[in-house]
């Protein structure tokens, strides 16, 4: 059928074309896709169509276009949920994240719960998270719940935290740079992440203005 309408707009001299090929079937998606960056050029949209709810649709999302993304195929992608649009854009950022197709985006790392765990891991996790949507620099922000092998098992994180009983220890790329009380840690790493992201900007508005010379 894509190549059937593509032939259409070509007879009519038009090429100004993006394919999309979406399906909600998983299997068959992949194939079609995969079948379809062997027949043309054409940029080509992604999308696992009526995918289902939040939870269920961002696993079946992930599942399909992960494997389509990963052979380097694909131009525009959508995740269809049946949810806020404001979540399908959160899931194809962290999608693109996970393949390195989103350069100016952070990225969180965080451990599972364990019986080390002092601190309310997930709310931390969670609360890092949000607040690391609005930053366009492509730091890595770790929330770990253990101080003995935290810094060293994050040690790719540009910034991270690893909650102890009553303190936290901040490190970057696994060295402690300092202890901070429990209450505060949460703000002590967003002011790390800040600064990372604003070295970030000012080399990129640096080498902006070496281009223009």
């Amino acid at each position: 059928s894509a190549l059937h309408h593509i032939k259409i707009l070509e007879d009519l001299d038009f090429h100004d074309i993006i394919v999309s090929l979406k399906a909600s079937d998983v299997k068959l998606a992949i194939e079609a896709y995969e079948k379809a960056a062997a027949a043309f050029d054409y940029p080509i949209h992604l999308g696992i169509t009526e995918s289902g709810t939040l939870f269920a649709g961002t696993v079946k999302s992930a599942a399909g276009l992960g494997a389509i993304l990963s052979k380097g195929i694909g131009s525009t992608v959508r995740i269809s949920l049946s949810a806020d649009p404001v979540e399908e854009v959160k899931v194809a950022k962290e999608l693109l994240k996970s393949f390195g197709l989103a350069s100016n985006a952070a990225t969180l790392i965080s451990c599972p719960t364990c019986g080390r765990i002092e601190i309310d891991l997930i709310s931390i996790a969670n609360e890092v998270e949000e607040y690391i949507q609005s930053i366009k620099a492509p730091i890595k922000v770790a929330v770990l719940g253990c101080a003995v092998n935290g810094p060293g098992e994050a040690r790719e994180a540009d910034i991270g935290i690893a909650g102890a009983r009553g303190e936290g220890l901040l490190f970057r790329h696994g060295e402690i740079i300092r202890k901070v009380p429990e209450d505060i840690m949460v703000d002590e790493l967003k002011k790390e992440v800040d600064k990372l992201a604003e070295e970030h900007y000012e080399k990129q508005r640096k080498e902006k203005e070496e281009q223009n010379v």
